[in-house]
């Protein structure tokens, strides 16, 4: 049984920084997608960044490109997303999901994930 579980998010004002957590449990670590998704009220949940391969190979939206880190901590089964430089436009609800793959899909697309943690709220004021 495969487990996902997300930790961090809060409130931050525009231009601060937070730190998301997402722990898998359940299969091999290594191997699989891990990906970062978000969703703000009234729109449909968007891929934000994804990694693989061990944290050795990343992805990320052009919205988040250069603001956003995905990281990855093997020894302790965890991804990091570290958000930077955040505005009111990265107010949403982040979730984790994962994927038993070698590699990540090359569109980050909600459906091709079965794996999902409960989400943890972002919400970024101007």
């Amino acid at each position: 049984q495969v487990h996902v579980t997300e930790f961090g998010g809060g409130s931050v004002q525009a231009g601060g920084s937070l730190r998301l957590s997402c722990s898998v449990s359940g299969y091999a670590y290594d191997g699989n997608c891990i990906a970062w998704f978000r969703q703000a009220p009234g729109k449909e949940r968007e891929g934000v960044a994804s990694i693989y391969a061990g944290g050795r190979i990343a992805d990320y939206a052009d919205s988040v490109k250069g603001r956003f880190i995905i990281s990855q901590d093997n020894a302790k089964n965890t991804v990091y997303l570290q958000m930077n430089n955040l505005n009111p436009e990265d107010t949403a609800m982040y979730y984790c999901a994962s994927l038993q793959s070698l590699v990540c899909p090359p569109t980050m697309t909600s459906v091709k994930f079965p794996y999902w943690g409960q989400g943890t709220q972002v919400t970024v004021s101007s």
